[in-house]
């Protein structure tokens, strides 16, 4: 059985937003295809299968008297996350499945029905194999070049840089791709926790974007995060000759059966990598990316010190 537990951010987050429809084989013949190409795909919207299953959810709840706090707190997610399954926003992974059955009645109602979930052609597709990935990995590794990572975005940052991308949009599918792009910062708390690792430009974090009381908001942000215990953010320095990123961005996760996969994207494609030769090559790349970026605490005084001189 399998679950889909992600919130795909749009191509406006630049991008932290692509997918492919499948992933090329790890272990596949000399002169076969090491990635997987994608194009762009549209918004994400609710289904009424999420409704519906939400709606489910939530009378299960209520019957059972459990409050969304409570039946949180024991089925391991916070009630922010139950509040998103029940009203249809976010698609419930196998966990929250298995652990909400023998709370709500164990009538296995909602193990048949989670593998029916589905969401409507708005999402974008071409993020959604990456994201499921992602929804369960160990170790997640981004290097960003070109916006923030969304993972680490404010709400006012986030709609900065949506709004700024072609094509113009109305303020509904704004506020879509924006909630999308925040939902997904659920994978930060999550539990077991995925050990972060976020390399960003300096450059990014002075271009100004959306005004200073939104850069500021943004540095108080980076520098809650940067504290987590689950979380390291290295900045690379303006003036670094040796640089390992001349390529782009790029993102790196292990799996739970320790399997690394990359992805990499342009303006309105990916790349989904598996082969573990290109993988190699990816981790080598992000591996002196680390060594060439400042230090963590170095990187907490310059984002102070970036704070500051708003």
């Amino acid at each position: 059985m399998a679950y889909d537990d992600t919130d795909a951010d749009d191509i406006a987050d630049g991008h932290d937003n692509a997918d492919a429809d499948g992933i090329a084989d790890a272990d596949g013949a000399a002169g076969a295809a090491t990635t997987t190409r994608t194009s762009h795909g549209n918004q994400p919207q609710i289904s009424d299968s999420l409704r519906t299953f939400g709606a489910v959810v939530q009378a299960l709840r209520e019957h059972a008297g459990l409050s969304r706090e409570e039946f949180g707190t024991r089925v391991g997610y916070s009630k922010h996350t139950v509040a998103s399954v029940e009203q249809g926003r976010r698609m419930a992974d196998r966990d929250f499945v298995e652990r909400a059955e023998p709370l709500l009645g164990n009538t296995g109602a909602l193990r048949k029905a989670a593998p029916h979930l589905s969401r409507q052609a708005g999402l974008a597709s071409w993020f959604r194999q990456w994201a499921r990935l992602e929804a369960q990995a160990l170790t997640l590794w981004t290097y960003e070049c070109r916006v923030v990572p969304g993972l680490l975005q404010t709400e006012a940052y986030a709609r900065a840089v949506t709004e700024s991308v072609p094509p113009v949009k109305d303020e509904q599918q704004v506020a879509k791709q924006v909630t999308a792009r925040l939902e997904r910062q659920q994978l930060l708390d999550r539990r077991p926790p995925i050990a972060f690792s976020f390399i960003v430009e300096q450059s990014l974090l002075e271009r100004g974007t959306g005004g200073p009381d939104v850069m500021r908001e943004l540095l108080d942000k980076l520098l809650e995060m940067s504290a987590q215990f689950n979380v390291e953010l290295q900045i690379m320095p303006r003036h670094q000759p040796d640089h390992a990123g001349f390529d782009g961005p790029l993102m790196l996760l292990e799996s739970p059966d320790n399997k690394w996969s990359g992805y990499a994207e342009g303006q309105r494609g990916g790349l989904l990598v598996s082969h573990r030769k290109e993988v190699s090559i990816m981790l080598q790349r992000y591996a002196r990316l680390r060594s060439q970026a400042l230090t963590s605490d170095d990187s907490r005084s310059l984002l102070k010190q970036l704070r500051g001189a708003l």
